[in-house]
């Protein structure tokens, strides 16, 4: 199990900071790029990440929770990996299992080195140094899949103690697997435990980013406890902005033992100013932090009150994420979850013309009163600039909550209308929606029109 931070209180202090313009990456368009402190996928679509933690190298039995996680609404993923040098090494193959498990659920890959956690203070933890020769070493698995994976260099590679050489160490450590041939989007995590209370990655961080010849590194700040208000949380995303750095919470809870984290301010900020983040933890939580848990034993019928906010509260992840453009034309997997039942009768299609649309109506999961329901919209022959996609609910269902689209209501008849960054499919592309119903009696899937423009 992971050492947290604990018992460091945080005053932040004021500083002037020079702005600097960071223009995009002049790494090559096959994967992630970085420009202006932005995410762009391999299309050239900003992304945006919002997902969860996930325990892999614990639980690598846990496969599931990877199609659970994208039908909650996430986008991406966190995989925790181990080095082997403090718990058994993840394989070059049980990486590409990994990075298929993603693929196959349409998520986002941010792999990550759990072994350099706390370094520096926690006995047996290794460099970053270290954690780089284990990237080298799975290279096979990585080679090609940058439009997929973004590399995680090390968990909280510092503690509280001897991390004044985060700077030069996370540099060497770029530069080596950019000379190793690696050319994902790189992502660096903050000392202090993650949380960066010293200010070490703030105040360094145009000189790492620099370091990197690809321009092509993302910072990761973990918040916990440090981050106890609004004003800290605003305050320290914010000067990576001004700076055009690009900056993310790789990790965040509800609650700590160091302290009580405002997540309601990090969801809400990073909301209002396009920054992504991943929760801790999906599921397998020990050593008294269990309540960072957002599902019981791995179950996504039995959300705890965290994964509840997270996926379905105000700012979460039903209500912010948007998948992956460049998985807008990726079926969707070919079985759904293990606790999901599939549809009773097959999802209704209506034919469209040569320009027009089809969409596709299926029950992603449902319960006493409610349901989820997703849509699937593919263009015809030609390319289309916008879709509207209308049903009618035969039993008195309606629609409480939709992400990815923009739905209105008029008694039984739904209206679902494109948004901006989803209404232009190229010929045979796809996209989806979903939202969050309620149902009395009986649950029957509507036929569906769509209409192309």
């Amino acid at each position: 199990m992971r050492k947290l931070f604990a018992g460091v209180g945080a005053v932040l202090l004021a500083t002037v900071a020079a702005v600097f313009a960071f223009g995009p990456s002049a790494h090559a368009a096959t994967g992630f790029t970085v420009g202006g402190g932005k995410l762009y996928d391999a299309n050239g679509s900003e992304f945006v990440l919002r997902g969860v933690n996930h325990a892999h190298t614990w639980y690598v039995n846990q496969t599931s929770s990877f199609a659970n996680v994208k039908a909650l609404g996430a986008n991406s993923v966190r995989v925790v990996l181990s080095s082997g040098d403090r718990w058994t090494r993840n394989s070059a193959a049980d990486v590409s299992n990994v990075i298929q498990l993603c693929k196959t659920n349409r998520l986002i890959c941010v792999l990550e080195v759990h072994d350099t956690t706390g370094y520096g203070e926690q006995s047996g933890a290794i460099t970053l140094d270290r954690a780089v020769d284990y990237w080298l070493s799975i290279a096979s698995a990585l080679n090609g899949q940058e439009a997929y994976v973004i590399v995680n260099i090390g968990n909280e590679p510092y503690g509280n103690q001897n991390y004044s050489s985060w700077a030069t160490d996370t540099s060497n450590a770029i530069r080596r697997l950019r000379t190793g041939g690696i050319t994902h989007t790189i992502m660096v995590d903050a000392p202090n435990w993650g949380q960066d209370w010293s200010f070490t990655m703030r105040d360094n961080a145009p000189t790492v980013f620099n370091a990197d010849p690809a321009r092509n590194t993302v910072f990761s700040i973990h918040m916990y406890g440090v981050f106890d208000t609004a004003a800290e949380i605003s305050d320290y995303l914010g000067r990576f902005r001004s700076r055009g750095l690009p900056i993310v919470v790789g990790e965040f809870g509800h609650n700590h033992s160091d302290g009580d984290p405002d997540e309601d301010a990090i969801l809400s900020y990073t909301r209002a100013n396009g920054i992504g983040w991943l929760g801790w933890s999906w599921s397998g939580n020990s050593g008294g932090v269990e309540y960072l848990d957002m599902a019981t034993n791995f179950n996504p019928n039995q959300l705890t009150s965290w994964g509840t906010r997270l996926f379905n509260g105000t700012n979460g992840i039903r209500q912010t994420s948007r998948q992956a453009s460049v998985y807008d034309s990726t079926p969707p997997p070919t079985t759904p979850p293990p606790t999901t039942p599939p549809p009773t009768t097959p999802p209704p299609t209506t034919p469209p013309p040569a320009a027009g649309c089809t969409a596709t109506y299926s029950i992603a999961g449902q319960w006493q009163g409610g349901f989820q329901g997703d849509v699937r919209v593919t263009a015809g022959s030609s390319a289309i600039t916008g879709w509207t996609v209308r049903w009618t609910f035969a039993n008195g269902q309606s629609v409480n909550q939709s992400w990815n689209v923009t739905v209105t209501s008029s008694g039984s008849t739904v209206t679902a209308r494109n948004v901006d960054y989803n209404g232009r499919l190229g010929a045979g592309a796809s996209t989806n929606f979903g939202f969050l119903g309620s149902w009395n009696g009986t649950n029957p899937a509507p036929a569906l029109t769509c209409t192309a423009s």
